[in-house]
């Protein structure tokens, strides 16, 4: 809309005529147009120059001056992932490499010792529901490196242990921290950072979030044979203060408007003639109680269930049909390695496809995983299944975070997310004892896997019904 000032300008412009001819005169014209036009730019420049000031105040500084025309949401990603890598590889995947020396040097059973694990999976599903509301609220740097600081130091209280109580106590509080450190945070800060390219991001992070294992696990049992399992603890706790505590609470933010931005890095200006999508934004307890969260959390309450079912009891199946423990060990960890393509072919085509569609496709591929793993006994029907069972098994994550973000908008997701992580969790803890239970009931792993089959095209059926986001509003 043109100003006063610039109005006023055409308007003497056009009083000012030539005395012979009555003609307006050019050169007070082209005054004026030069004048007009270097106002705008300055207006916009100002007006540019402002908001980003503001929000640095606001932040309590600029981005770092040795990235300025790199998007922030890009460098806050790279940071998740660097720390998702270390929380993930050390308070999740290194736990299975202390079993058994711990078993040995204190004497008690595996049994007792795996409980604790499965007590700090459950402390972290209802500990998500604090966590969620509170990343909504303030975002999530204070949360995450208070979870990694908490992290670190029961790492080293556990290095300590030698009583079993204390034992079960430091894992909860261990499963509490996961909750701040883990991926519900993580997935809250990317549907806050990004809209178009969200796919994009989700990708990235669970791609760098797949190697967790692949790094941990071998150094953890390197540390362990090398300086023995309570030095080896404290190496990692480190690891994991020194790690994740600098990035979270120096790369976090909350949001984008801290730093002048709009989501995906677009600039905030109101000449800006580019369409940009305004997503919906749905409260916590609305979305709870719609039909759509309902569906969502039948389908991946039932997905996990499988896969967690299917991975722990997959080599006792092997070796129950008569595979050898060497190809058994192999299959199961080819499971994991074929995650991470199934994260770069599922995850980005959320942006192209219906992500509901998307969804029912994973399910359904591992549906006929299983049933080519029992209808094929042999080690092609193995191969089979590894290939598609894995890259399923890699996209289900991503998929849970890009569905609520696009079901219920970023401003309620880290509540909305935690929700659904609790009843997910409390899938993955039931999937390993119903199985056990059902196999004991049909003496065998044939008709648990046959289940299993059926419990996933269920879960593609339920998410085939989940209610397709409101398509998004373009504002100008």
């Amino acid at each position: 809309m043109m100003e006063w000032a610039e109005w006023h300008l055409l308007t003497d412009a056009s009083r000012t005529t030539d005395a012979e001819s009555g003609a307006v005169s050019a050169d007070t014209v082209r005054r004026a147009s030069v004048t007009i036009a270097a106002t705008a730019m300055v207006k916009r420049v100002a007006n540019r120059a402002g908001k980003e000031g503001a929000g640095d105040r606001r932040q309590g500084g600029a981005r770092p001056a040795w990235l300025p025309r790199l998007y922030y949401g890009w460098v806050m990603l790279l940071a998740l992932g660097w720390t998702q890598i270390t929380s993930w590889g050390i308070l999740y995947y290194a736990f299975s490499v202390f079993v058994t020396p711990m078993a040995d040097d204190l004497g008690w059973s595996r049994a007792a010792i795996t409980g604790a694990f499965s007590v700090a999976l459950l402390c972290s599903g209802l500990t998500a529901l604090l966590v969620g509301r509170w990343v909504d609220q303030q975002g999530p740097r204070l949360v995450m490196s208070a979870g990694s600081c908490l992290a670190a130091l029961l790492l080293v209280a556990w290095s300590r242990v030698d009583q079993l109580l204390l034992f079960y106590l430091i894992w909860a509080g261990i499963g509490a921290t996961t909750a701040a450190v883990f991926y519900e945070p993580a997935f809250a800060a990317v549907a806050t950072w990004f809209v178009r390219y969200r796919s994009r991001a989700l990708t990235i992070l669970t791609f760098l979030g797949g190697l967790a294992s692949v790094i941990y696990i071998p150094l953890a049992a390197w540390l362990v044979r090398d300086y023995g399992w309570r030095t080896a603890i404290v190496v990692l706790a480190m690891l994991l203060a020194v790690l994740t505590i600098p990035p979270h609470l120096l790369l976090l933010r909350r949001r984008p408007s801290d730093l002048g931005l709009l989501p995906d890095g677009e600039v905030p200006v109101a000449e800006a003639e580019a369409e940009r999508p305004v997503e919906v934004s749905v409260s916590a307890r609305e979305a709870i109680r719609s039909r759509s969260f309902r569906w969502l959390a039948t389908a991946f309450c039932l997905a996990f269930l499988v896969n967690v079912a299917v991975t722990v009891h997959l080599i006792p199946y092997l070796l129950e049909a008569g595979f050898s423990a060497g190809f058994a060990a192999s299959a199961a960890g080819l499971v994991g390695l074929m995650a991470m393509p199934g994260r770069l072919i599922f995850t980005p085509l959320g942006g192209r496809i219906p992500r509901r569609y998307i969804t029912v496709m994973i399910f359904a591929v591992q549906a006929v995983a299983l049933v080519a793993l029992v209808t094929i006994p042999t080690r092609l029907g193995v191969g089979i299944f590894v290939a598609l069972f894995g890259v399923g098994f890699g996209a289900i994550t991503p998929a849970r975070a890009a569905f609520v973000a696009e079901l219920y908008g970023p401003q309620h997701y880290g509540s909305i997310s935690g929700v659904l992580a609790l009843l997910v969790t409390l899938a993955r803890a039931l999937g390993p004892v119903t199985a056990g239970l059902l196999y004991g009931v049909w003496s065998g792993y044939v008709p648990v896997l046959w289940a299993c089959a059926g419990v996933a095209l269920a879960a593609a059926a339920a998410a085939y019904l989940i209610e397709p986001p409101a398509r998004s509003r373009l504002a100008v």
